[in-house]
């Protein structure tokens, strides 16, 4: 089959490999219809390749046929339309009940001190083939696949893998209140979905911060109120100057490591890349190289009192944080990997809705065939040809 593989910092191919096959009883495969590519697969383009080997499958947001299963699989049949989550998870041990998912205590990373397993995420997730491909073999198929309608299109059903439950657990842990006010810092696929997930919900007013021109007029076209960060000198000035003075009820991180506006973390971030796996991989993991430009204008613009929920990924130890203002502020900061089934009840109402309430079918910028991977890649993550969501077609 073909599958989109990494080759180094930069540099994805589409290669042919070995089809996938049933290892276990729990088993499934599925022939790929479309899988996206995330701004979590940014990190390992760019940042986290020490922790990732020449030619693994890459991928993370995929949706598909089931074409076999093995022995113990009831839930799913050959020729059912599904959507499989990101994170894999057994559906019985002690973290899943409690609807923890992304913990699940049978698929976790112990070696790597990591939770579940994740698709096509590095050493530090398990290493699984992932989902940029023409099939995909997926783990703990009893019961992590998610059935889908016939009928609508894909991009509908598609984001059910990671963008839609990231973006309904960041805007739950965010804890508007009614009425209230939601500040988004970042644009991209997952601030979008905060965005239109808080005003659905009942969010009085939603406040999106970007720099991308597209991004700022995409979320604007969806009701929210946006602040082009070129143009602001201080956001957490520009989103009280909305808010009465006090900020935010509620600011979402939607950006994560690789922010903009962090000339330092870009360095450590560029160090990195140059060093030896065995040097490289100790400096993100326990020396402050992330970004957090973001982070601190989240931390500034929310009010006192309110909470601060965060969705991008970090990928290291902490660069210094202010936890004086963190403690006088009296915020709430809640984080973590999405639980996605947790929240599938909730969200496929909405998706199974004609009138597409939360406009899936919209997001994607580019629908490109799998070949296509490397442009893809290259212009989602330089921001070109006004890439917002790229989704691959095997």
């Amino acid at each position: 089959m073909r599958a989109v593989t990494w080759h180094g910092k930069r540099d994805v191919r589409v290669d042919s490999v070995p089809d996938p096959k049933i290892d276990e009883p729990t088993d499934a495969i599925v022939k790929i219809t479309s899988t996206a590519i995330c701004g979590s697969d940014l990190h390992l383009y760019e940042v986290l390749g020490a922790f990732i080997d020449e030619g693994d499958i890459l991928g993370h947001e995929p949706m598909g046929v089931v074409e076999e299963v093995g022995s113990e699989i009831r839930n799913i049949s050959p020729g059912d339309r599904v959507v499989i989550p990101f994170n894999i998870s057994c559906g019985h041990c002690w973290m899943c009940d409690q609807k923890l998912y992304s913990q699940c205590e049978t698929t976790q990373v112990r070696d790597q001190d990591k939770g579940a397993a994740l698709f096509g995420y590095t050493q530090l997730y398990g290493q699984v083939p992932g989902g940029q491909a023409e099939y995909l073999r997926v783990p703990q198929a009893h019961f992590g696949p998610i059935k889908v309608p016939e009928g609508p299109p894909d991009e509908r059903f598609l984001y059910l893998s990671d963008v839609l439950p990231t973006s309904w657990q960041a805007v739950e842990y965010a804890a508007v209140p009614d009425g209230g006010t939601l500040a988004v810092v970042g644009l991209g696929p997952i601030g979008q979905m905060c965005a239109r997930v808080a005003l659905q919900r009942g969010a009085g007013k939603v406040i999106g911060v970007d720099l991308v021109p597209e991004r700022l007029e995409m979320a604007r076209e969806h009701g929210v109120e946006v602040i082009d960060r070129n143009q602001a000198d201080n956001v957490a000035e520009a989103i009280k100057v909305k808010t009465d003075g006090r900020g935010a009820d509620s600011v979402i991180d939607a950006v994560g490591m690789e922010s903009h506006g962090a000339p330092f973390g870009k360095l450590a971030h560029t160090a990195a890349g140059l060093l030896p796996d065995a040097l490289a991989k100790p400096m993100i993991e326990k020396a402050g190289v992330d970004r957090l430009s973001a982070l601190y204008d989240c931390f500034s613009s929310v009010r006192r009192g309110g909470t601060v929920s965060l969705s991008g990924v970090y990928g290291g130890a902490q660069d210094p944080i202010n936890l004086m203002q963190l403690f006088d502020k009296q915020l709430q900061l809640r984080m973590g990997q999405a639980n996605v089934r947790a929240w599938i009840d909730d969200i496929m109402p909405l998706v199974s809705d004609d009138s597409d309430p939360l406009d899936t079918e919209g997001l994607a910028s580019h629908k490109l065939p799998l070949e296509q991977a490397p442009r893809g890649y290259e212009i989602f993550q330089k921001k070109e040809d006004r890439a917002i969501k790229v989704v691959l077609k095997p």
